[in-house]
């Protein structure tokens, strides 16, 4: 039945039924009314009939009552149809034959009012059965929207491991399209080194247990690893079997990057309220050994200002610089960091700190980390390296060759470096992480005899813009 008509077709007359069943005017007149109408064509074919067939005209009007009215009010339809046929269609004195014929529809009626009032309770659980089924759709309807439009990866699997479902987040998080991955081991998005996790997480879902919230790592199709918080629910079938598992991830590697960054950030506020004597302290080794008695004072302040600059110029949101009319290079922000350590005097007739190579302009988005980095050599050398001695100096040289930036950090005359440090220091860690993480470059460190050699290598487009009217030629702070 339902195939031949169709669930919503069913649904509209079960409801147009229910609705005629809550009005009493309209179930009374239609028993009364079809009762009345069916003495009328008995009476219409009398003569065709004479005294036969008394009561056939009366089940239809029996059949529209018990409908209507359901089980009473169809055996009353039934007592009202045989008086009314006994009275007007039989002779009063009733013959064997015609007492018969009285039962036997007494009988029939009882069935038929036991039938169509089954029928109707049928099409009352009909309708329920029809409603349920109708929210359930509408619910699955919008369960799944919510599957499909959501960011997060929703993935199931069944008990042996194996995808059976992979929705347009999961696509973004890890890169497969679902025809990829549906019928295949989940295992394919697990990284080598991390073999006994899925079975450990598969043998709590048979257990019944629910995994909240944990933080793994998973392998994506292009190879790179990704950090994800994972959900895992087990999947019950009707009768509360467990046959699988739904699994939500969501990609917290930005979060991840964010919080190292912040851990780095602190990090580096402690590494420089330490390091903040060192540095001035330094700073009063050059002013008394160039300056005169008399100009020491005002060179310490002089210093000690551009010492402030500089450390704005790594701090977030504060880069702030006198020529901001202007692009910023890297020649402007290396003299920038310097400021405070170097002196217009020299000895054996050598500038401090050289620097040659094109004058790049810096990315905004580049600029925190670079005078982060550089920065920190700067404060490094002022502390232990070339410039921590009157002799020493510094050279760097810039360069940008098939779209890759390199920088070569050279120290020379300062103390000799008789072994490389056995352990890395906050300053290598910061270096190592701006150029890893944030630039996606390299670096290198020499420990030569003659002093510190650092190289970095780092794709162009993620640092300097180039610039047709950039300086090229050599400069020197």
């Amino acid at each position: 039945m339902l195939s031949l008509f169709g669930t919503d077709q069913i649904h509209g007359w079960a409801t147009r039924l229910h609705r005629l069943q809550q009005n009493p005017f309209v179930v009374f007149g239609a028993a009364v009314g079809a009762i009345l109408f069916a003495t009328l064509i008995r009476w219409a074919i009398g003569g065709l009939v004479q005294d036969r067939i008394p009561f056939t005209t009366y089940y239809p009007a029996i059949v529209v009552a018990t409908l209507l009215g359901g089980f009473w009010l169809g055996m009353l339809a039934s007592m009202l149809s045989a008086v009314l046929a006994w009275g007007l269609f039989m002779h009063p004195v009733l013959d064997g034959a015609q007492i018969t014929s009285l039962i036997a529809f007494i009988l029939v009626c009882i069935l038929l009012v036991g039938a169509v009032a089954a029928l109707n309770s049928a099409v009352e659980l009909l309708l329920v059965e029809i409603d349920s089924r109708r929210k359930a759709q509408i619910g699955l309807g919008q369960l799944a929207s919510v599957v499909e439009t959501s960011d997060d990866a929703i993935i199931t699997k069944d008990l042996n491991g194996i995808i059976t479902s992979w929705n347009k987040g999961a696509e973004r998080v890890f890169g497969y399209e679902a025809s990829e991955v549906i019928g295949k081991p989940v295992g394919l998005l697990i990284p080598p080194d991390r073999p006994d996790e899925e079975p450990s997480i598969l043998e709590r879902l048979r257990k019944g247990q629910r995994i909240e919230h944990y933080e793994t790592v998973r392998l994506r199709k292009d190879g790179k690893f990704i950090d994800i918080s994972l959900s895992v629910s087990p999947l019950r079938d009707a009768a509360d079997k467990i046959i699988g598992a739904s699994k939500i991830a969501r990609d917290i590697t930005e979060r991840k990057r964010a919080l190292a960054q912040q851990e780095m950030l602190v990090r580096e506020m402690s590494h420089r309220v330490k390091n903040a004597f060192t540095v001035v302290n330094g700073i009063l080794a050059i002013s008394a050994r160039y300056s005169k008695p008399q100009s020491l004072v005002q060179d310490m302040r002089d210093r000690l200002a551009a010492l402030a600059r500089a450390h704005d110029l790594t701090r977030p949101g504060l880069l702030a610089f006198e020529w901001s009319n202007r692009p910023t290079t890297i020649h402007a922000l290396i003299e920038a960091i310097f400021a405070p350590y170097v002196n217009a005097g020299s000895l054996n007739g050598l500038e401090r700190v050289c620097v040659t190579g094109p004058d790049l302009p810096i990315q905004q988005q580049s600029l925190t980390g670079l005078a982060l980095l550089l920065y920190e050599l700067a404060t490094n050398a002022v502390k232990c390296g070339s410039l921590s001695v009157p002799s020493g100096n510094v050279q760097i040289d810039l360069s940008v060759t098939n779209g890759s930036f390199q920088l070569e950090w050279k120290e020379r005359g300062g103390p000799k470096l008789t072994q490389k440090p056995n352990h890395e220091g906050f300053g290598t860690s910061l270096v190592n992480r701006i150029v890893v993480d944030q630039f996606g470059g390299e670096v290198s460190y020499d420990w030569e005899l003659d002093g510190l050699i650092v190289r970095l290598d780092v794709p162009s487009e993620r640092l300097v813009g180039v610039d047709d009217e950039v300086v090229l030629n050599s400069e020197s702070v």
